[in-house]
């Protein structure tokens, strides 16, 4: 299989293609490409009218922040494991198997929605379970990815991808979402998500499978009590490398204190201000997520096109902490198009780090590694994930709108700080260099 992928890798060696556009040297990669964009896509959709149907069915932030901790809780809790799985079993079907709970998930709830049954359990639920896919797909995603791309064009990947995802989870979808919910109806959207679902599978079926790199050998018997323990030694092992190695310990502690100060606001708290505030709907929502990845994939394609940082771990970290600045602006601001600009700069300063992050990870992390360190890196990332979600609402009633925001904004850029010089990540960066 590596040689008929080093084949398809070939074909197009001789053509001379722009950096950011490397990897479609690999017929493998195109078809991944095209499979990932329909299932990005469908993500997209699928959390605009998740919104509207809470607002639909009465909902509040309240009762939206317990369908966000439902999503973010699933991902949470089959983390560690998910990792253990990218690194034993071949990535393809890991990765078809979150595809077609996703279709089912979303169709599901497209049934009740255009029939007028909906209740607030079931979106729940639905978030939940798709929640619980994702935890798999994004190790298996990572573990994958260098298997079929040369190193070389890692940098490049990451770029296209950091550039793919914002565009249709967080501009394409959302726009599409904003305009069926407001033509018709949420259900149809829903609609829209599983239609784009059910292709992006069948599109995956066509992605060659990899072997698993640099696969452990099973010892000790094959009943439940050995793989259980085989499965325990192997989270064991990632969380080891994990703690030992400062510059990954250190970026996913921060990465966690992050997402408890901002993850919530931005989710939860943003619809609700564009709706009761600024006298928005669901196409001023979907501007909001469209600016974000337009930002995200304007600053994608950027980083893509030019080498590594020297400075990686410095720049990472910094501009994901000082990239928050503008939520401080949010409780402020009295016009939906302020708030459309503040989601662009976000997601220019999110993306960019992302495509260093990804990178990271592939290239300085040992292969047979590389899935249980992806999940660890999923799971510290999520872990107050769910207490963002669920705080939000209550807190931005408690202390108000314009203080939640500003603590979202401002707190991170300290953690950032504080992160890089405890962990001396600016003497690990030189002593480490990735530039090609």
């Amino acid at each position: 299989m590596s040689q008929e992928i080093a084949r398809e890798s070939g074909s197009t060696a001789g053509r001379r293609l722009p950096r950011a556009l490397s990897p479609f040297r690999s017929r493998a990669y195109r078809r991944l490409a095209a499979a990932m964009s329909l299932v990005t896509f469908a993500s997209g959709v699928w959390i605009v009218a998740l919104v509207w149907e809470v607002i639909r069915v009465g909902g509040g932030p309240g009762q939206l922040s317990v369908v966000s901790t439902a999503g973010a809780a699933g991902t949470l809790i089959p983390a560690l494991l998910a990792g253990v799985v990218a690194d034993r079993v071949p990535q393809k079907w890991i990765m078809i198997a979150v595809t077609a709970n996703e279709l089912i998930s979303m169709g599901v709830i497209s049934l009740l929605s255009l029939n007028g049954l909906t209740r607030l359990w079931h979106l729940a639920v639905a978030a939940l379970v798709i929640g619980m896919g994702l935890a798999f797909a994004y190790p298996a995603y990572s573990a994958w990815l260098p298997a079929l791309v040369p190193e070389s064009d890692l940098l490049a990947v990451n770029g296209f991808e950091g550039m793919m995802r914002p565009t249709l989870n967080q501009a394409v979808g959302p726009g599409v979402a904003g305009m069926v919910v407001g033509a018709a109806s949420p259900g149809a959207a829903f609609a829209v998500a599983a239609g784009a679902s059910l292709v992006g599978l069948a599109a995956l079926t066509l992605v060659p499978r990899t072997p698993v790199r640099g696969q452990p050998t099973v010892s000790g018997g094959t009943g439940t009590v050995a793989v259980i323990a085989t499965a325990l030694r192997d989270v064991r092992e990632g969380f080891v490398y994990m703690v030992r190695t400062p510059w990954l310990l250190a970026t996913l502690l921060f990465a966690s204190l992050l997402v408890l100060t901002m993850m919530g606001p931005f989710e939860v708290l943003i619809p609700f201000v564009i709706k009761d505030r600024l006298g928005g709907d669901a196409g001023d929502h979907a501007a909001v997520l469209a600016a974000f990845g337009i930002g995200g994939a304007l600053a994608s394609l950027v980083m893509a096109s030019r080498p590594m940082p020297r400075r990686y771990l410095t720049f990472m970290n910094l501009m994901w902490g000082i990239g928050c600045l503008p939520l401080a602006l949010i409780g402020l601001v009295g016009e939906v198009w302020m708030v459309v600009v503040i989601g662009f700069v976000l997601g220019a300063a999110f993306s960019a780090p992302m495509v260093i992050w990804g990178t990271l990870l592939q290239r300085r992390v040992p292969a047979h590694l590389l899935g249980r360190v992806s999940s660890l890196d999923f799971f510290v990332s999520i872990s107050l994930m769910p207490v963002s979600m669920a705080l939000a609402g209550p807190v931005s009633e408690w202390i108000g709108l314009r203080t939640t925001f500003a603590v979202a904004g401002l707190v991170p850029g300290v953690i950032s700080i504080v992160a890089i010089v405890w962990a001396r990540l600016p003497q690990d960066e030189l002593a480490h260099p990735l530039r090609d």
